[in-house]
């Protein structure tokens, strides 16, 4: 099947493709569409059979729980028991944006959203073209990162492409995600806020709101959110992060290399991705998917990656790296080891 890519500009929205998109979902499609944050594989919130189908495609474990997408406030009563005044102080500063809020559901979600766990997340997206979807689909829509389970995720429409283009119905292509990491998981369920997931809202701007947020535990048998899982954002090619500068390449190994900046010396690698010209974090974040993207297809051996200081966004950004790299990602003598999902 031919893969169908509608392309909308985020200044000037073309209307009449999105309403194309919002027929498919509301008849239970898929459709990738672009956020702030990546691109997501759509479906009805409120259709099971729909959801089943982003499970299929993604090969994603049922006992991961999906991110509820929304478009006016007035949308989350279709999903929430309860929204205490935290949550409100929340929504108020950083909706639309890059936040996912962890409430208890109501019975209209079905449980194969919520992994049947008794709370949903949800999000309220910033990207012209997320929010339109939803408006002219009329419903929440139901959103993974549009990406095989546990690989790289997407920041362009051409990254869905290539990973998934002919298993879903349509893409919306948005251009690049301005912010290029997912969002930051706030658990609001307990007394206690906790941290389920860094990303690219930071949590010293969340304390500034709601008080102290807890880093949260994950049990990797039982995730509360998505982006939970031990091994999760991975390339193919095995990844290692440096602990200091001293370190050797591998006789014989094809290497690349992730850097915060650009490097001061010549070192022999394959390929060099750089984050951001000048360190800037936000920069980095934007581009630390399509980074990793390029050196994936450069056929290495390993990448080493350049760690980054756990501040502000740079927390997302290591959370990322170290779920990228775990001890199956190792180098095989004579090649790459095979580590798709």
């Amino acid at each position: 099947m031919k893969t169908r890519i509608l392309r909308v500009d985020g200044d000037n929205i073309c209307f009449k493709k999105i309403e194309r998109a919002a027929d498919l979902l509301r008849n239970g499609g898929l459709v990738a569409f672009p956020t702030e944050t990546v691109y997501g594989l759509g479906a009805d919130a409120f259709n099971s059979h729909a959801v089943a189908r982003i499970f299929e495609v993604k090969n994603r474990p049922r006992f991961d729980p999906v991110i509820v997408h929304i478009n006016s406030l007035t949308d989350i009563e279709q999903l929430c028991l309860k929204i205490d005044e935290r949550a409100k102080r929340l929504m108020k500063r950083f909706w639309p944006g890059p936040l996912t809020l962890i409430l208890p559901k109501s019975s209209r979600v079905p449980d194969i959203v919520t992994a049947g766990l008794p709370n949903v997340a949800v999000r309220m997206p910033s990207h012209p073209v997320a929010l339109e979807l939803i408006k002219k689909a009329g419903i929440p829509i139901a959103a993974p990162s549009a990406n095989p389970f546990g690989y790289l995720s997407p920041t362009t429409a051409e990254h869905v492409k290539e990973q998934i283009g002919e298993k879903v119905d349509l893409i919306l292509d948005g251009g690049k995600c301005p912010i290029g990491v997912e969002s930051t998981v706030i658990d609001l369920t307990e007394p206690e806020p906790s941290l389920l997931r860094s990303g690219g809202l930071p949590l010293e701007e969340i304390e500034e709101v709601i008080g102290t947020v807890k880093i949260s535990h994950v049990n990797p048998e039982r995730p509360r959110s998505p982006g939970q899982l031990p091994r999760h954002y991975s390339p193919r090619t095995p990844i290692r992060i440096l602990k200091d500068k001293k370190f050797k390449i591998p006789a014989g190994k094809r290497v690349g290399f992730l850097a915060v900046s650009p490097l001061n010396k010549e070192l022999p690698y394959e390929m060099v991705e750089v984050l951001s010209s000048q360190g800037d974090l936000r920069e980095a974040a934007a581009n630390f998917f399509s980074c990793l993207h390029r050196l994936d297809r450069a056929g290495l051996d390993i990448i080493f990656a350049e760690p980054v200081e756990e501040v502000g966004l740079g927390r997302a950004i290591m959370e990322r790296l170290r779920r990228a790299s775990t001890k199956n990602n190792e180098i095989k003598k004579g090649g790459r080891k095979n580590t798709e999902t």
